[in-house]
């Protein structure tokens, strides 16, 4: 009996413990990330991005994988400018032909930075937008709700891609880093949807 008891407050203090770390771990993540930009080619150059994402205090794959993504785009011919959440403010009154939400996946759902920064923003409509969705391995309901939230803005939703940090990014067996690989994916991304706008 004082064993099975034992067990049972083992049990529970281990619980505890992953519920207190959890819920540490999503107050971390949820702050919204330090104001940076980039620009990535010509701020003159005759179609613009802007790529949004908030940085993850952990990995920060988010910030490679949007200029990587920037960095397609300007083999075709693009200017970027590749801003945090909290320096986005700055560009809603100036005009892009492409926007790009670069979400985290927390709790099986896009990072709430991005959720709150997509819903408090009103130039999307008949905008141009891909979206970007980062995750260890469960993404498909964060992509979902990622698209959702971009199509309530009446956007074009050109596109919608997941990239991962734990699960392969291609079906080829190689020791290659997951994230490096992710990173040149959103290159080719870019050059792909350069491409696509064009047409």
């Amino acid at each position: 009996m004082k064993r099975r008891k034992r067990i049972m407050i083992n049990i529970l203090v281990i619980l505890g413990l992953t519920l207190i770390v959890w819920i540490v771990l999503t107050v971390i993540v949820d702050k919204k990330g330090p104001e940076k930009i980039a620009v990535v080619g010509s701020a003159n150059s005759d179609q613009k991005a802007l790529i949004v994402y908030d940085p993850d205090p952990i990995y920060n794959l988010d910030e490679k994988v949007s200029k990587s993504f920037a960095e397609g785009l300007l083999e075709k011919g693009w200017g970027s400018k590749v801003v945090t959440v909290a320096a986005a403010k700055k560009f809603e009154k100036e005009s892009f032909d492409l926007y790009v939400f670069c979400a985290n996946t927390y709790n099986w759902a896009p990072d709430k930075a991005i959720r709150d920064h997509i819903k408090n923003i009103d130039y999307l409509q008949r905008k141009h937008v891909v979206a970007i969705t980062l995750g260890s391995g469960s993404t498909k309901r964060s992509q979902r709700l990622l698209e959702e939230l971009i199509k309530q803005k009446e956007a074009i939703l050109i596109d919608s891609r997941v990239f991962w940090l734990m699960k392969p990014n291609t079906e080829s067996k190689t020791k290659r880093s997951n994230s490096k690989i992710a990173v040149e994916m959103a290159n080719d991304f870019g050059k792909e949807i350069a491409e696509r706008i064009q047409k």
